[in-house]
């Protein structure tokens, strides 16, 4: 269970190697949190991750998860909660992808829409059911800017943002009432390996700045949290922007 600042003692982070979600996992075993669940696909970074947060004195479990498979999800995270409660899911699973090539690949974009939607959907809804069912937990979600409104730079990635968004609000407004709390957190552009070698946007932010906002949301019981805050504004400013206007902006 949750501490009395809304701290999770149990953690299940799905996409176990994220930058953003390994910040976080440390963030808070700093606080409270003891129990850890690593869902991804092995690989020597899953097991690098699963270390370095035994190393802080988390017990921390890893549990085989493919997004691009959603006929798995109901066994693999049903194994998860089959262990004992889980406080709180952190959905940080995701792909940038590459726009150019996307655009001239389809199967690729297809690719990116399957792992940052999709694979989203199930194992938004496997999670949020296990949490309904045992009456508390808050479900987490990573979302973006992105997902405001599509740029040409990278309106694939965006689109793929602005429907697990969009989804994740809705899973939030169907849990209301029942215990389970749903937190959408909109990152800006953040330096991590997933944009390594991009040209930084402005407002530019951190795996642990991210890491941060979450635990203050977590407190808050916040339902929308931007990273960084500043970035409301802007983007609201943004998506209200006439289409003509918005082609020639330098984003």
């Amino acid at each position: 269970m949750k501490d009395a600042f809304g701290m999770p003692q149990s953690l299940l982070v799905l996409g176990g190697t994220s930058e953003i979600a390994l910040a976080t996992a440390r963030r808070l075993i700093a606080r409270r949190t003891r129990t850890v669940w690593l869902a991804g696909r092995p690989s020597p970074a899953l097991g690098a991750a699963t270390e370095q947060l035994r190393a802080l004195g988390a017990e921390v479990r890893t549990v085989p998860f493919d997004a691009l498979d959603p006929e798995s999800h109901e066994a693999a995270l049903g194994k998860v909660f089959a262990e004992g409660d889980i406080d709180m899911v952190l959905l940080a699973f995701g792909v940038l992808g590459d726009q150019a090539t996307d655009e001239r690949e389809p199967v690729q974009a297809v690719r990116v829409a399957q792992t940052n939607y999709t694979g989203a959907v199930s194992a938004g809804l496997v999670c949020a059911r296990e949490l309904q069912t045992q009456g508390h937990g808050s479900l987490v979600v990573l979302s973006s800017v992105a997902g405001e409104r599509a740029r040409r730079s990278n309106f694939i990635y965006g689109s793929s943002k602005a429907g697990l968004d969009a989804f994740a609000q809705g899973l939030g407004d169907a849990l209301h009432g029942t215990g389970v709390h749903v937190m959408v957190v909109r990152p800006g552009f953040v330096r991590s390996r997933m944009t390594a070698g991009l040209a930084e946007a402005p407002l530019a932010t951190t795996p642990e700045a991210v890491a941060t906002a979450i635990e203050t949301g977590l407190r808050r019981r916040s339902e929308l949290v931007w990273v960084p805050g500043a970035l409301r504004v802007v983007m609201a400013a943004l998506r209200h922007a006439p289409r003509p206007l918005f082609r020639r902006l330098p984003i």
